[in-house]
């Protein structure tokens, strides 16, 4: 009787030593996975769960690898401390190192970039279609007039209030926690080329530098003009003489704008038509980038009044009308 009771105690404990080890040879085996695959353990979801789609997804190898996983986590109490998002499985990865990069909670990180020049209109589109973000705005595109409000960012116009950068964001982040980091980011380097402004510029607050910033944006993309188009702007506000800038008056007819701006449209009147209005628009037309911001707040010296379009996306700089002119009829009129 006594020997028999040994026999099978000793039997258990074989059996036991036996599981333990192939356990721990599953646990410690490379998932199989032989190039970089994306999984997502969704809130609210279980361990178990997100076992059960890779088992069916055949990536823990044999059948009694889940098994064995779902006793570790629950015997260390391992998935209480799992985190929710979007991970990336490298080869080589054990199921003991799944749970490790699980309980890390670092997840695949997502980038959305805001272009330079860039409406606010525009920034929503590509948020809204921007498949990696939760769109938490309402079904209808937020009126630039109130989407400060509905960000819990004070009264204002929305226009040129989120900096061109990119910004990075697990799967899933909401795109109004987007909006609300490019503000910020904004204030900042509005806050920081404002500090940084020239003595006796034309106008007084980092408000009309952010105007004037978008309006540079939008007239030229040849870095190396940015500071010599704002030098023509200052100088045009400092002897009162209009901006004449067709970038506000296409922001001034909007969405309807089909391309092509005709002379009517030039003067047609809108609080943002610069032939027809003097000083500058009542907002910016645009976001603008770090760069037009300091040009804005360090405009190029010179004498430059006018300048207009080579067409290859450069400018001729003019001092007076006549030469200015004549640049229109060599680089405008004959295109």
């Amino acid at each position: 009787m006594i020997r028999g009771l040994a026999g099978l105690l000793l039997l258990g404990l074989v059996l036991l030593a036996a599981a333990y080890w192939d356990a721990s040879t599953q646990l410690r085996a490379p998932l199989s996975i032989s190039e970089p695959t994306r999984v997502e353990f969704e809130p609210g979801s279980s361990l178990s769960r997100l076992i059960g789609r890779l088992e069916r997804d055949g990536l823990l190898g044999t059948a009694r690898t889940g098994l064995y996983l779902r006793i570790y986590a629950r015997v260390t109490d391992s998935a209480r401390n799992l985190h929710a998002g979007e991970y990336a499985l490298e080869p080589g990865l054990t199921p003991l190192g799944l749970l490790q990069l699980l309980a890390s909670g670092a997840v695949v990180e997502h980038s959305f970039t805001i272009i330079e020049g860039w409406s606010t209109r525009e920034l929503l589109i590509a948020l809204r279609a921007e498949s990696t973000l939760t769109w938490d705005l309402g079904e209808k595109l937020p009126a630039t007039e109130t989407l400060l409000s509905q960000l819990d960012l004070g009264a204002g116009h929305a226009e040129g209030r989120f900096l061109p950068e990119t910004y990075r964001y697990a799967r899933g982040a909401n795109a109004s926690h987007l909006l609300i980091r490019a503000y910020r980011a904004m204030e900042q380097a509005l806050a920081q080329a404002w500090a940084q402004r020239i003595p006796d510029l034309p106008f007084d607050s980092a408000e009309e530098a952010l105007i004037l910033a978008s309006i540079v944006e939008k007239e030229t993309g040849v870095a190396s003009e940015r500071r010599t188009i704002a030098g023509v702007f200052t100088r045009r506000l400092r002897k009162n003489m209009r901006l004449q800038t067709d970038p506000t008056v296409i922001y001034g007819i909007g969405p309807s704008f089909d391309g092509d701006i005709r002379y009517r449209d030039l003067r047609r009147d809108t609080p943002y038509n610069t032939y027809t209005r003097g000083g500058l628009p009542p907002t910016p037309i645009c976001n603008p980038g770090v760069a037009a911001l300091q040009a804005a707040v360090n405009p190029e010296p010179g004498t430059a009044l006018y300048f207009v379009s080579k067409g290859d996306g450069s400018h001729v700089f003019s001092d007076t009308l006549a030469e200015h002119n004549a640049a229109v009829r060599r680089y405008q009129l004959r295109r």
